[in-house]
């Protein structure tokens, strides 16, 4: 579904992203792994239009992405939910849900739709007229996510969903996470916690400095003596 062949992308002269080639394929969960400044983040701007790749090729579905503009891959059925939620703060957890929207052409199950997103997030129901900017740190990464969802995108970027949860609200995220994608979501995720990450995803990647540097079935990547000391801290 999703494919990046030999992406450079650079900050300036800073070249962030050296060569990086990735696949996701249609229903699966892939992560993206690695340390802070190793290029996660630039690899989901760059699939969104954010940053442009100085070379190589992102596709979706065989449609070139890399120079079509950002608006115009959210149409096309990209949607992120960003590191650090991103929500607009003055805005009602509703009208947030309908920002997400936005960008849909067939509105015929968005009623539907909602109703899924209230489904997998009650919270979100509780406080629909309460604007976003009020919500504990857990609601607006809900609300980041459903956001995303309400695009009904044909791939979901999930960036650091975990970052700054309590434990119980990590594992609250990742089974939604999971259950997102055993109803057929496809899903790009991009997490810190290697542990969770991998202990749903299908596929993993390992970025060091804007390279890759592993590649494997999820499974195997927990097993590798290299990622579990350096990721799952184990000594």
């Amino acid at each position: 579904m999703l494919e990046l062949k030999d992406v450079h992308t650079y900050y300036g002269n800073i070249h962030a992203l050296k060569g990086i080639s990735i696949t996701v394929k249609d229903g699966e969960i892939v992560t993206l792994i690695g340390s802070n400044g190793a290029g996660k983040s630039t690899t989901l701007r760059t699939i969104q239009g954010l940053n442009r790749p100085r070379s190589g090729t992102v596709t979706l579905d065989g449609v070139s992405l890399e120079k079509m503009e950002a608006h115009k891959i959210a149409e096309f059925g990209v949607a992120q939910s960003p590191e650090g939620r991103m929500i607009f703060p003055r805005m009602t957890v509703m009208e947030n849900l309908e920002m997400g929207a936005y960008v849909r052409k067939d509105l015929t199950s968005y009623k539907d739709d909602l109703e899924h997103v209230f489904s997998l997030f009650p919270r979100l129901k509780e406080r629909i007229n309460q604007k976003g900017g009020t919500l504990s740190g857990g609601e607006q990464q809900m609300l980041a996510m459903g956001r995303a969802m309400m695009a009904k995108p044909k791939i979901l970027l999930l960036d650091e969903p975990s970052m700054g949860l309590a434990p119980l609200l990590v594992e609250l995220i990742f089974d939604i996470i999971k259950k997102l994608n055993e109803e057929g979501t496809t899903i790009l995720l991009v997490e810190q916690n290697a542990l969770m990450a991998l202990s749903i995803a299908h596929r993993g990647y390992v970025l060091q400095t804007g390279e890759i540097v592993l590649a494997d079935d999820a499974k195997k990547l927990m097993k590798n003596e290299d990622v579990q000391k350096t990721y799952l801290g184990v000594e």
